[in-house]
């Protein structure tokens, strides 16, 4: 629709302004002091980086930029600040919005066949960040290990197994030669710009930490079903606005083609009520619960385009 397209300049001056509040932080890194110094430093990291991954959560969806090539090209970009392949990312989000809520992809829930210690192991690493950093080991992982055919790496948990099937092995390359580029950026980010680096993955710290926890507070305790499993949620204004609206979840999973100015219209047009996300965040901490029903994957086994 019209008036619904792709904000492309929009989407070019949020990008530009990101780029540079990446270079402020590291350059801040360089010189900033331990402590509380330090401790601040990461925590605006963490909203800036969240608002890059908003960015990259667009390009997952092809809506970063009316150009696919250009789309696919600046999500890749960014994603190396994460760090993390876009190709990889990207095919494991769209897989998201297949699986949510199913039985290959209920963090919250453990069924009487489940290892129960792991399933809380899962959801409280997602809590306290170790989400994020099993994610950003992703970049050593697949540039060292076979792409898809080793299934037996993931047995342990069947999230993981549900991901692995769905891989396009189409991407390989990309996806080792973006793991590649991504560990030379940040290499060379601390060894040319001097960052000690315990404050720089200190600061990467703070984003993770923020990152991971989000990640699933917008499923956690919904509806089991593929769309309507997700919520919406509200923080301080500014911050939805930061965060390209990307707390208009439920709006999101059931328009995923909508680009982000027109999530809160829309998501007040569906009279969906939102909750507030530090509570939503902090009911987590409930852990996992004991489930009976079965929603099976539909798309069980089906490999990314």
């Amino acid at each position: 629709m019209k008036d619904q397209r792709i904000p492309d300049r929009l989407n070019l001056g949020i990008l530009v302004l990101q780029l540079a509040a990446i270079g402020v932080c590291g350059w801040q890194v360089s010189h900033v002091a331990s402590g509380w110094p330090l401790l601040l430093l990461a925590l605006v990291f963490g909203v800036i980086m969240n608002s890059v991954y908003s960015t990259i959560h667009e390009a997952e969806h092809a809506m970063l930029f009316s150009h696919r090539g250009w789309n696919d090209f600046a999500g890749a970009f960014m994603a190396l600040f994460f760090p993390a392949p876009f190709h990889l990312i990207r095919q494991g989000h769209l897989g998201h919005h297949l699986r949510n809520r199913t039985d290959d992809e209920a963090f919250d829930f453990y069924f009487e066949e489940d290892h129960k210690l792991w399933k809380i192991l899962v959801l409280y690493g997602i809590l306290t960040g170790f989400y994020y950093l099993i994610v950003a080991l992703s970049n050593v992982v697949f540039l060292i290990l076979p792409f898809r055919e080793d299934k037996k790496y993931w047995q342990v948990d069947q999230a993981s197994v549900a991901f692995m099937e769905s891989l396009n092995p189409g991407y390989r390359w990309i996806i080792r030669l973006e793991c590649a580029a991504a560990l030379a950026l940040h290499g060379g980010l601390v060894w040319f710009l001097h960052i000690p680096l315990a404050h720089y993955l200190a600061m990467y710290a703070g984003f993770g930490l923020m990152w991971s926890g989000m990640q699933y507070v917008h499923h956690y305790g919904t509806e089991r079903h593929v769309t309507r499993g997700a919520r919406n949620l509200w923080i301080w204004k500014p911050l939805d606005l930061l965060w390209l609206n990307h707390n208009w979840h439920l709006t999101h999973h059931q328009n995923p083609s909508l680009p982000w100015p027109y999530l809160p219209q829309t998501g007040a047009q569906e009279e969906a009520g939102r909750g507030f996300l530090l509570l939503a965040y902090v009911r987590m901490w409930r852990g996992p619960r004991r489930a009976t029903e079965r929603v099976s994957n539909p798309h069980s086994g089906k490999v990314i385009p």
